[in-house]
């Protein structure tokens, strides 16, 4: 299968390993990936901090970058998210019926790594090999806008030699939410001071999730009282393997 990668800003700039493990798992899968030169931000921070305006022309230039590919990857639900529930509602506001069905069009065939693996290829064990403590922490975007469920973690399950402890209270948001901690940040540190010591119960080496946003808020605050525990993307984990 060909398959277009929407690599994300937040990869692109700051965590490009998660990029690359997306690549390295679909290659090593079979799978041919390209990468779409035009791609730029999607629009989503635009979007959420209101200014759909703005927002409008990333929305025309992800449309048309990806309009030709059947199947497109995104390492990260709340990309996913904007993609497949915003960009139409932002072309709608802005009058442009056209750009909304195409919108649509796009939206339906952008997919989070999870996602992809199991409902599109139909598989759950990807052959990765990660002898470590690992708990994992379901996002917002992917747990209650796309809907992901137990996908991740019945991925998580079929790897080898992890060892895959449930995390308290998981549902719960870590506080990022993207301009949120800047604009809340005391009720975005009480958030990440919860979700910390939840990690910390586990015991775990790893705390693994779909979304570098959330993995860097919360990496941040368990960094900064030298927790121990790192923080990996789950495209890193399912593309390591025994050899690598």
């Amino acid at each position: 299968m060909r398959i277009a990668l929407f690599v994300t800003c937040l990869a692109d700039t700051m965590f490009p390993a998660a990029a690359k493990a997306t690549v390295q798992l679909l290659e090593r899968l079979g799978h041919e990936v390209v990468f779409p030169p035009g791609q730029t931000c999607c629009g989503q921070m635009h979007v959420n901090t209101g200014y759909q305006d703005q927002a409008l022309p990333l929305v025309r230039r992800h449309v048309r970058t990806f309009a030709p590919y059947d199947v497109i990857v995104a390492p990260s639900g709340s990309c996913v998210g904007s993609v497949r529930h915003q960009h139409a509602m932002v072309a709608r506001k802005a009058g442009d019926a056209g750009l909304a069905a195409r919108a649509e069009d796009v939206g339906s065939k952008t997919y989070e790594l999870s996602e992809l693996l199991v409902d599109v290829l139909g598989i759950e064990d990807v052959g990765a090999y990660y002898p470590h403590r690992v708990t994992y922490h379901p996002t917002c975007h992917s747990l209650r806008m796309l809907r992901v469920g137990d996908k991740p973690l019945r991925l998580l399950r079929n790897v080898r030699g992890i060892d895959l402890v449930d995390l308290p209270a998981a549902d719960q948001c870590c506080g990022f939410g993207g301009t949120f901690a800047v604009k809340n940040a005391d009720t975005s540190t009480a958030m990440l001071t919860d979700k910390m010591s939840h990690v910390l119960e586990t015991g775990a080496e790893v705390c693994t999730a779909g979304d570098s946003s959330c993995l860097m808020h919360i990496g941040g605050g368990l960094s900064r009282i030298d927790a121990g525990v790192r923080t990996v993307h789950l495209a890193e984990i399912l593309a390591s393997t025994q050899e690598s």
